[in-house]
């Protein structure tokens, strides 16, 4: 991506990068059989890695991504959107489509097929990730439940990369099947090799178990290294963030909302291009929470910040 400063640390996203379809607005789900017209559509680059490397790239940030596309026309297109997309593995898969139908009072509804995200493996990170880190140097884990066959192996990619000397950033998602025992037992393990926890308010409660957000963030917390970050994105509120034995809170401001798709993958690349570039946690912070702000009430989108601002 932005290859410009040499010496500054770069940002390493590792996770699905697909076509997303965006339609809309409805009022209401269509009844079955009929066909409507509706008023806009876009088809461009998305997946959680997309979004946060777009967004860090626009931002002047350093970054690379760490992916694998589909051997068709729609992976020729995603190749195409990225500098540094010769280094991924084409799978002989169909690519994975997320199709985004965005509603009437701002909320959205995603359809999302398999296709070559559940090829990505541990080989496939491994393969376009360099040996040694750089100072500085992170690497953000995005969504990896949409990736069974990295995440067979996502605690010894961790182990990698802390032994590698990245610091790791770890955005989980939603998983598809909820978060059961078993997946919070499973995210619980990953937790001691992460720098950054970088999760929205329902995933924190759900994978804590916890109906109570500053409970969740203790008992998570516990399992973190003691100077690791735990970001939790509360939407309209704005963004918390704990660290040793500071508790920030910044909120958003109030934008118009044309597309919510990918928010919270945009607040991690204004959030960590803060941490990367030495801000104090609320900058960053603030950081994050403007730059999705700005990229959710624009179309097309934009993601820099004014100077003005």
């Amino acid at each position: 991506m932005n290859d410009s400063a040499a010496a500054s640390p770069t940002l390493y996203v590792i996770g699905g990068i697909n076509i997303d379809l965006i339609v809309g607005k409805i009022a209401e789900w269509p009844r079955r059989g009929t066909e409507i017209l509706l008023a806009d559509s876009e088809c461009r680059a998305g997946g959680s890695a997309a979004n946060t490397a777009l967004a860090f790239a626009a931002l002047g940030g350093r970054c690379r991504t760490i992916a694998n596309v589909g051997a068709d026309m729609f992976g020729r297109f995603l190749a195409d959107a990225f500098e540094d997309s010769a280094a991924w593995r084409r799978t002989a898969c169909p690519t994975t489509i997320t199709i985004g139908v965005s509603h009437s009072d701002g909320e959205r509804t995603l359809l999302t097929t398999r296709g070559h995200l559940a090829a990505f493996s541990l080989n496939d990170v491994l393969e376009q990730l360099p040996a040694r880190a750089a100072a500085g140097d992170v690497a953000l884990l995005c969504c990896p439940f949409l990736e069974p066959l990295l995440l067979e192996r996502f605690e010894t990619l961790l182990g990698i990369l802390v032994e590698r000397g990245f610091a790791v950033a770890l955005d989980t998602g939603w998983p598809p099947e909820g978060w059961t025992t078993a997946i919070r037992a499973q995210v619980e393990a990953w937790l001691p090799y992460c720098r950054h926890v970088l999760l929205n308010e329902i995933e924190t409660l759900g994978l804590a178990d916890m109906a109570e957000l500053d409970q969740a963030v203790a008992r998570l917390r516990r399992r973190l290294p003691p100077d690791a970050t735990m970001v939790v994105k509360r939407g309209r509120e704005g963004a918390a963030a704990w660290r040793r034995d500071r508790h920030v809170e910044r909120p958003a401001r109030s934008v118009q909302v044309v597309d919510t798709i990918g928010a919270g993958d945009i607040f991690n690349a204004g959030y960590l291009d803060g941490e990367m570039r030495g801000l104090p946690l609320d900058a960053a912070l603030a950081l994050g929470i403007e730059v999705a702000c700005r990229a959710i009430s624009t179309h097309p989108r934009r993601y820099a910040v004014p100077a003005s601002d």
